[in-house]
This record gives structure tokens, sequence and C-alpha cells, in this order.
């Protein structure tokens, strides 16, 4: 079982009508119904929440951290930035999301400003699957077609991906990489474009695959936590001045 928590800032969702009426019980409700596997325990979090509802126990308990944040970055505390950096050094998955790009959370990790280009319109946004043999694009085929997105262009300003899955490109003609993966510590984190708050790409069977793949290719491996800092010296083989 892979323990999967969902957060969202779910500020949109409560002051904008237009947004309220596609995710009318938040965008991680929609995500959360709509990653719903046999294998998946899902929890769902949100700004408002003590601690942002991500406590020590609830990240230490959470396998893999979906995020998605747009107007309230700076709402997000660093204590809680910081422990979440940790837990992905340490191991747990985290996927990133739309406009989740510009979080606190994401921007420690990749020591960038990731920032880029965007527009806010409604225009076509085709997501090409250039690495098909890769785990998170399973099942997915060649491409996923959202007839109305926002727009977001390079330059993308993230160190380079690890591993390039998706690549969009927009009715004006700008391209985007929008689905890569990077490595941090022990842990894995996938960012993913698509998920503009006034549409509803987080219904697009396609897009939720895709998710719920990267859960999957994300869950932390076994293994031990990493060790750092001094090591003791070693136990010589021989006595000092022996012969060898």
């Amino acid at each position: 079982m892979i323990n999967v928590t969902i957060w969202n800032e779910f500020v949109h969702e409560n002051k904008d009508a237009a947004v309220k009426a596609v995710y009318p019980n938040g965008i991680h409700t929609a995500l959360s119904q709509g990653i719903q596997h046999d294998d998946f325990n899902i929890r769902t979090a949100t700004l408002d929440e003590p601690e942002h509802g991500l406590t020590e126990e609830t990240l230490n308990q959470t396998d893999v951290l979906i995020w998605w944040g747009h107007v309230a970055h700076d709402r997000v505390s660093d204590e809680v930035v910081a422990r979440v950096k940790q837990r992905v050094l340490d191991g747990m998955g985290l996927i990133v999301l739309h406009s989740g790009h510009f979080s606190k959370p994401f921007k420690a990790l990749m020591g960038t400003s990731c920032d880029l280009k965007w527009r806010e319109a409604e225009e076509q946004e085709i997501i090409w699957n250039v690495n098909p043999s890769h785990p998170i694009a399973e099942g997915i085929g060649e491409k996923i077609i959202l007839d109305h997105e926002e727009m977001y262009g390079e330059f993308f300003d993230i160190p380079t991906p690890d591993e390039i899955v998706f690549i969009s490109n927009f009715e004006g003609g700008e391209v985007f990489r929008s689905g890569c993966t990077f490595r941090r510590g022990r842990g894995k984190i996938f960012y993913f474009r698509p998920g503009h708050e006034t549409h509803p790409t987080y219904f697009h069977p396609g897009v939720l695959k895709v998710i719920a793949n990267g859960v999957r290719w994300a869950c932390p491996a076994p293994g031990e936590k990493l060790q750092f800092g001094h090591a003791p010296q070693p136990v010589r083989k021989f006595a000092k001045g022996s012969a060898v």
C-alpha cells in the first residue's frame, strides 16, 4: 500500500466562482477521487489546517506527496517547507503539479527561480509522450490532447531534468518541458505541467493516469537512511611496525 498525501492550498475554490464551478469540493478532492486505486491510501491536506496539514507525523507516514499551489505560495510556512524538503531528501516522493512550479518546496529542491512564460488563454495543449518506455508514461500512448489549458512556455528555469517524459506544444507556437523528473537525496520528484484551476483538467483520464503512474514511480524504494558526517577510523589489518 502506498501512502499518498495530496496537498492543495484550497484558496481559489473558496473565493472564485468560476473555479468553484469546476472544483466545488476542491482540486485535492478531485485528485483524490480521480487517482484512487486499491494500492493507494490517500489523505488530503490544505493550507489553512494547522501546520498546513503537514505535521511531522503526517509527512513521516507519507510515501508520496502531491502538491498544487498558485496564489498563496508566500503563506506556506518556512518551517513546513524545510520539513518537506528533508523528507524528500530522506526518500519521500514528490509530485508537483502545474503552478506548483513556483512553490517554496519545489524551488528549495531545484535551487533555481523555476520561472517561466505563461498566457492564460483558452487554447489547445498537446502533451507529447517523448519517453514511452518510462514507467510514468505507461499506458499513455503518443499524446494527450487538452482542448483548453493555460499556456506555459520556455525558457523554464529549472536544472537540467534527469529525464524528460513529456513535452507540450500550444496553439500560440510555444513548447514546454511538461513532464520532468529529478532526484534529490533518496527522493524522486516529478513535475507535471497541466492543471489550470479554471479548466477541468483533473477529470481527464489521461492526466489522472499520468499522476497515478507518477505516484508509483516516486514511491520510495526500501533502504536505510543516508548517513553523512564523520566516519570512524578504519580498523588496521596489521599492527603498526609489523612486516607485511
